[in-house]
C-alpha cells in the first residue's frame, strides 16, 4: 500500500471512530435525565387531597450518566436512608378462644425515622387498633413506641421512641416528580425480611384510589418498585437519598379480573411532611376543607399558557355548597396566597392550606382576569374516618 492510500485509509478510520464516539455520547445522554426534567403538570386534585406546590428547575442543564452511575447513585441512596428504616410491630389484643384464653395477634409494617428526637412516620393502618407498638431498628434493637397521632384519610401515623437514633431521613419535594424517575422502596415485607430494597420508577402521579370505606385516597404516587405486605409505612426514595413517598398499598386486581403486578402506591412526601409536622406539634391533624379541584401553577406552566401568576393553584372545579363556593371562588381563579403565606416554591399550596384551622375565616388572594382580588373564606373540616 503506497503512502497516498495509507493516508486516505487513516483519514477514513478517524472519521469512523469520531462517528462512533458521537453516537455513544448520544446514547449515554439518553440514559438518565433526572434533575433536569423533574417539573411536571400534575393531575387536577381536590383540596381535600394533600397536594403541595412544586419546585421549578431554573436551568435546563443536560445531565449525562451511564448505567454504572445510576447503580452507584441507587447504592448510595440506600446506604443513606437504610439505617433510618424500621420495622413496626403492633399487638392486637385477642378475643377469648374456645378454651377461654385470649390469643393476641401481631401485625407488622415498616416506618422511617424523621427526627433525631425519635419521631417515626408509618401508615395509620399499620398501628390502627393496636394496644402495644414496638419498633425494631435496622440493627435489630427493639424499642417500645407510643402513637403520637394518626390521620386516617391520608393513612399517616406518627410514632415516638426514646434513645439514640441511628440515622434520620429527610423529605424530598414530591410535587416535582415525573413518570419515569427511578425510585427505591425499602421496608420489611411479610415482617421477616427486614430492610429489603427494591427498585423501580415512578409510574404515574396524581392517582386516586378507592379505599372501599366511602372515600378515596387522592394524589397518590404509583410505582412499579416491588411492594408487599409489611412494606406499608416504609419509604419510597429518590436517587438523591430523599424520602419522596410513604408506601401504603398494592393493587393485585379485583375478583374476576386479571391479576396485576407492579401496581404499588405511595403517599407523597409533601403530604406526609405537612401532616406529620402538625401531629408532632399538636398531637393531632385537623384537616381544613376548601372544596375545589385544582392544578399546580409553576413558572414553566405559566409561561407556556400565559397565566397571570407564576405560582399558585389553578381552580378547575368547585364543589357546590362548599366553602370555596360560598366564599366566591370561581373556576379559572389562581389562588396565590392563603392567610399570611404566599404560595411559591418554598410555600406549597397544601402547606398554606394546612396552616389554617377548620372553621377559620381565611383571607385568600386570587388572580382573576389578570387582576388580583382578595376573598374571605370560612374553611370547613373534613371529617376523619375512624
Amino acid at each position: 500500500m503506497n503512502t497516498t492510500w495509507k493516508r486516505i485509509f487513516f483519514a477514513v478510520f478517524i472519521v469512523i471512530i469520531a462517528g462512533v464516539s458521537a453516537l455513544s455520547g448520544v446514547v449515554a445522554g439518553g440514559v438518565v435525565v433526572y434533575n433536569t426534567m423533574r417539573q411536571s403538570l400534575q393531575q387536577m386534585q381536590p383540596a381535600s387531597s394533600n397536594i403541595l406546590a412544586a419546585q421549578n428547575p431554573t436551568a435546563a442543564t443536560t445531565i449525562k450518566a451511564s448505567n454504572t452511575d445510576i447503580s452507584t447513585a441507587v447504592t448510595q441512596a440506600v446506604e443513606k436512608v437504610g439505617p433510618s428504616v424500621v420495622t413496626v410491630v403492633g399487638t392486637i389484643q385477642g378475643q377469648p378462644s374456645f378454651f377461654g384464653m385470649p390469643v393476641d395477634q401481631q401485625v407488622s409494617g415498616s416506618g422511617v425515622i424523621i427526627s433525631a428526637d425519635g419521631y417515626i412516620v408509618t401508615n395509620n393502618h399499620v398501628v390502627e387498633s393496636v394496644n402495644q407498638v414496638t419498633v425494631v431498628l435496622a440493627d435489630g434493637t427493639e424499642l417500645p413506641a407510643k402513637i403520637v397521632g394518626t390521620e386516617s384519610f391520608a393513612d399517616v401515623a406518627v410514632l415516638k421512641v426514646d434513645g439514640v437514633m441511628p440515622a434520620v431521613s429527610v423529605f424530598g419535594n414530591s410535587d416535582t416528580l415525573k413518570p419515569g424517575e427511578p425510585v427505591i422502596a425499602i421496608g420489611s415485607p411479610l415482617g421477616d425480611f427486614k430492610n429489603t430494597v427494591t427498585e423501580g420508577v415512578i409510574s404515574a402521579t396524581g392517582r386516586s384510589i378507592d379505599t372501599g370505606q366511602g372515600y378515596q385516597m387522592e394524589d397518590m404516587l404509583q410505582t412499579d418498585a416491588a411492594i408487599n405486605q409489611g412494606n406499608s409505612g416504609g419509604p419510597l426514595v429518590n436517587i438523591a437519598g430523599e424520602v419522596i413517598g410513604i408506601n401504603t398499598l398494592i393493587v393485585r386486581g379485583t375478583p374476576g379480573s386479571a391479576v396485576a403486578e407492579g401496581l404499588g402506591f405511595s403517599i407523597p412526601s409533601n403530604t406526609v411532611a405537612a401532616i406529620s409536622e402538625q401531629i408532632i406539634k399538636q398531637g393531632y391533624f385537623a384537616r381544613p376543607y376548601l372544596g375545589i379541584r385544582w392544578q399546580l401553577v409553576s413558572p414553566q406552566l405559566a409561561a407556556r399558557y400565559g397565566l397571570s401568576a407564576d405560582w399558585g393553584a389553578y381552580v378547575t372545579e368547585i364543589v357546590p355548597g362548599s366553602p370555596a363556593d360560598q366564599g366566591g371562588l370561581n373556576v379559572g381563579d389562581i389562588i396565590v396566597r392563603i392567610g399570611d403565606m404566599q404560595i411559591d416554591e418554598n410555600s406549597p399550596f397544601a402547606n398554606a392550606l394546612f396552616a389554617q384551622k377548620p372553621g377559620a375565616q381565611v383571607s385568600m388572594d386570587v388572580m382573576r382576569n389578570q387582576q388580583r382580588i382578595t376573598l374571605t373564606i370560612t374553611l370547613g373540616e373534613l371529617q376523619n374516618h375512624n
